[in-house]
């Protein structure tokens, strides 16, 4: 929509360039980085942080059931 005279967003040579060598991913799209996908480091470090913070649930969790089995006493 802001290929328009009225919605003009003042880069036609940016849209021009990115229309005619990738795929046109929408009005003012961000300038072209290719997307880029974590390193297997990234992706371990990325996963080591997600189980750290499982595991510190899952032990809120437990310390919540020992709360529950007390008051059952």
């Amino acid at each position: 929509m802001c290929h328009t005279s009225e919605f003009d967003c003042g880069h036609p040579t940016h849209h021009a360039l990115w229309r005619a060598s990738h795929h046109y991913w929408g009005c003012c799209a961000p300038d072209y980085p290719p997307r880029r996908f974590p390193t297997k480091e990234e992706a371990i470090t990325q996963l080591e942080e997600y189980l750290r913070n499982l595991q510190a649930e899952a032990k809120g969790v437990e310390e919540r059931i020992a709360e529950l089995r007390k008051g059952e006493a």
